[in-house]
């Protein structure tokens, strides 16, 4: 990936951090300060509770201010009972008697009255409060880490399906088809759905192109042939001059090469889905192509009273013409055509004389590039195979079967209503 897409990667992790993380420190942002809302509320409550407190506590040693051994004893016992650091004052400020450390500004002060008048001071504080004092910082850093690393943990995590998909996404536009999303099952329905869109794209796009240059080397090879016999007969005229036969001939390869390029145009426009949907004539269509493929009226049959159909006139007389001349050169010539219309599909049917399929062979029949001669030779391998195209692009499907007493049936049908 390069700067541009790093920088853009990074940008989204970051982004994500940050919306996490803010939104924690927000929220404790809040949760603070309506912590101290609530105690600036409750605040005379609790002066008043702390006040009574240190007023219980001075005249606890008011008891036994006067008696010094008391005093100190009292003091001990109490520094012991609190854990605390305690400081006993005179009147006047003095120090008298201490327990523990002195304290700093962590500390209570509770005066000492007897019959009203000040006789003395106690000040007290935790005995840990400076072990206290650094275990603030130490866990605001703690708590500070944690939410540093699983934010960061989360943007990961995050960002990490859409890198992938971005990573995957970069290869196929540099052209390795072969790349596809590899995401577990935990990911995110979203990003799986993007992820199975993207290697399904990948599949189909891969899988075009292989067949698009199959198709490209097999037409290139096929095409030699009728130029190399278009090559001859130049020859032959320029030496012995032209003939009728001379004409046939250029014209018999000048319409196999017609026919080649047909089918590929035909081929790419079904695999593209360029289809030109209009109404149509369901007798006007068996009817051009059984003219151009030089079939007899008393051989077409047109069943039911049904006509009007829709789909793209050129593709499917294309389809009928592949199935007519299928059965003229491997069938032993076409003895029927059936059409019909029944409900919302359009049925198209081709009965021939020939000698009809070995076992197994009407399933591969619509294979690309199978060939149909008796040597494996004859044509390209197209016709029947954009056959099944045209009628599965158009929503529908194709067969084929031996007939009872000799011959076969090839056929297909069409959604009469389908849709580009």
């Amino acid at each position: 990936m390069g700067p541009i897409g790093r920088f853009v990667r990074f940008r989204l992790r970051r982004r994500i951090f940050v919306w996490f993380a803010g939104g924690m420190v927000m929220t404790g942002f809040w949760v603070t300060l309506v912590l101290m809302l609530v105690a600036r509320v409750q605040e005379p409550e609790w002066s008043q509770s702390f006040q009574r407190g240190q007023n219980w506590v001075g005249h606890q040693f008011a008891r036994d201010w006067p008696d010094q051994a008391r005093r100190e004893a009292y003091a001990r016992q109490t520094a012991d009972a609190l854990d605390m650091n305690l400081q006993l004052f005179d009147a006047e400020g003095r120090p008298v008697y201490e327990i523990g450390e002195a304290c700093g500004h962590w500390s209570i002060e509770a005066p000492v009255t007897r019959d009203g008048v000040r006789v003395g001071l106690v000040r007290g504080c935790a005995r840990h409060v400076a072990q206290m004092a650094w275990r603030w910082p130490l866990a605001l850093f703690a708590a500070f880490g944690v939410l540093w690393f699983a934010s960061g943990r989360i943007a990961r995590r995050l960002a990490h399906p859409l890198d992938e998909l971005a990573e995957t996404v970069k290869r196929i536009g540099n052209g390795d088809l072969t790349a596809r999303t590899k995401l577990s099952f935990a990911e995110p329905d979203e990003i799986g759905v993007v992820a199975d869109a993207v290697n399904d794209m990948a599949m189909r796009i891969e899988k075009q192109m292989a067949d698009q240059l199959e198709l490209l080397a097999t037409v290139s090879h096929e095409l030699r042939t009728p130029l190399a016999r278009v090559r001859i007969i130049s020859e032959i005229a320029r030496e012995s001059g032209s003939s009728t036969k001379t004409f046939d001939d250029l014209d018999r390869e000048v319409l196999e090469m017609d026919a080649l390029v047909g089918e590929l145009l035909a081929s790419s426009r079904v695999e593209f889905g360029v289809l030109s949907i209009r109404e149509l004539s369901l007798r006007d269509v068996v009817a051009r192509s059984a003219e151009r493929c030089g079939i007899a009226a008393e051989k077409i049959f047109i069943e039911g009273k049904g006509d009007a159909m829709t789909g793209d006139p050129t593709l499917i007389q294309r389809a009928l013409a592949n199935l007519l001349d299928n059965a003229a050169k491997h069938g032993g010539g076409v003895d029927q055509l059936r059409a019909s219309i029944d409900g919302s599909r359009a049925r198209f049917e081709v009965l021939d004389r020939g000698t009809g399929f070995r076992p197994g062979e009407s399933e591969q029949l619509f294979q690309k590039f199978r060939r149909s001669g008796a040597d494996g030779s004859d044509g390209l391998g197209l016709g029947l195979a954009l056959v099944k195209k045209i009628a599965v692009a158009h929503g529908g499907r194709v067969w084929a079967s031996n007939r009872d007493g000799g011959g076969a049936v090839i056929g297909f049908e069409l959604a009469i209503a389908a849709k580009v």
